[in-house]
């Protein structure tokens, strides 16, 4: 292990084999905080995202972000020579991460018994859109169609209108973030326990989402009920929703506890409501909500929005201004904790991109390394990790292997 911190997983070693979203953002999640991770891609075409918007002339935007932190092999696992390389860098691995369509990966003689036998201790971990057993385990999964098969955009929406899907791969990173989680578990059990071992980590694109929902699980479970589509939160809290202030601008204010709204009406001056029986609790406030909202909502109107933020701030009511992209980029929290990092780019100059989170007060985490070009490492791995001679490489290019 290198004496160098990269972040807590510095030493651990992982081969990406995955495309676009899901899979790929688990590995750069793991990546910021430390581990080595070696993109393999298809020669002459590479990782699909690479051709995914949004664009800066011909440039990808959402590549440096994505791809930040890892290098970048090109490698014909389908053929034979390749199949043989890919086996020297997974007996030099810990992780693999894939996810190609369910069987897909055994069809090539690549399934993890047979990876096993070059190193039993590796962790593989799997992403689809169904997960690698059921009736659907064979269907093509994408983040939008997942969510909607999750029963989340069934929920989201105005009950007069078709149900609204998320405007951005949400179910894709959800997914990534729980595969991260998933692959370091492995990982713990695999390295502290005397008869550790490595194992197969998967998961289908709408478990993530699904696993969100438990209130709607138990819901249909003990009362039958089939929730309807809902703009926000609906059924938890009131008075909860996005309010218009009086310079045209909006805030989202949730009272989800009964301590939070007895601070709300002292800030409007109402505290007549925590003596009233249509209010004084969130569950009768639930009941008469629509009273509720022509309470709360003209009275947001009649203040700015920074004089509301600020005035709810004091008596500790949770309200935040909807930021867009552009609020976001001059607000002084963001620059305090470093949300916005900017990162090398090889045409661009440079990119702004997502800093790295959680922070770790020992170890953390850093953005190392841009985000590599098409095959940009063959030489540096193929060459100093599996020993192959310049001639070796070179022949292995001409058979487009690599």
């Amino acid at each position: 292990m290198s004496n160098e911190n990269f972040g807590p997983l510095t030493g651990v070693k992982v081969l990406d084999i995955s495309t676009m979203i899901a899979a790929p953002y688990a590995a750069t999640l793991l990546a910021d905080f430390g581990a080595e991770v070696t993109k393999i891609e298809l020669p002459g075409k590479g990782d699909t995202l690479r051709t995914v918007g949004p664009w800066k002339d011909d440039e990808p935007l959402r590549w440096p972000g994505l791809a930040r932190n890892k290098k970048s092999i090109t490698l014909d696992i389908r053929t034979e020579k390749g199949k043989e390389i890919f086996k020297k860098l997974i007996a030099q691995s810990d992780v693999l991460i894939e996810n190609f369509r369910p069987g897909t990966m055994e069809k090539w003689g690549l399934g993890y018994e047979e990876l096993k036998k070059s190193n039993p201790d590796l962790i593989m971990s799997r992403v689809s859109g169904y997960g690698q057993t059921g009736p659907y385990r064979e269907r093509a999964g994408f983040g939008t169609p997942g969510t909607a098969f999750s029963g989340h955009t069934a929920i989201s929406g105005y009950k007069d209108r078709p149900p609204v899907s998320p405007s951005y791969s949400l179910l894709d990173y959800i997914t990534g973030i729980h595969m991260g989680l998933a692959t370091v578990s492995a990982l713990y059990r695999r390295d502290v326990n005397e008869d550790g071992e490595g194992q197969e980590v998967e998961m289908g694109l709408y478990e993530s989402i699904f696993r969100m929902l438990e209130f709607l699980v138990a819901e249909y479970d003990q009362n039958q009920k089939v929730r309807e589509r809902s703009p926000g939160l609906a059924g938890h809290s009131s008075p909860a929703g996005t309010y218009e202030t009086s310079d045209g601008k909006y805030v989202v204010l949730v009272c989800s506890t009964d301590s939070t709204f007895d601070r709300l009406a002292e800030a409007m001056g109402r505290e007549d409501m925590l003596e009233d029986d249509r209010y004084y609790t969130n569950a009768v406030r639930l009941k008469h909500d629509h009273e509720v909202q022509n309470i709360v909502a003209p009275w947001i109107q009649k203040h700015t929005q920074d004089e509301l933020t600020s005035l709810l701030d004091k008596y500790g009511v949770p309200v935040s201004p909807i930021l867009t992209i552009e609020d976001i980029f001059q607000d002084p929290q963001y620059k305090e904790r470093e949300n916005i990092v900017e990162v090398e780019h090889p045409r661009l100059g440079t990119v702004k991109v997502p800093g790295v989170v959680p922070k770790f007060s020992e170890t953390p985490g850093r953005i190392r390394r841009r985000a590599p070009e098409l095959g940009e490492h063959n030489e540096d791995i193929l060459k100093n990790s599996l020993g192959l001679s310049t001639d070796d490489i070179a022949e292995l290019q001409e058979q487009k292997v690599i």
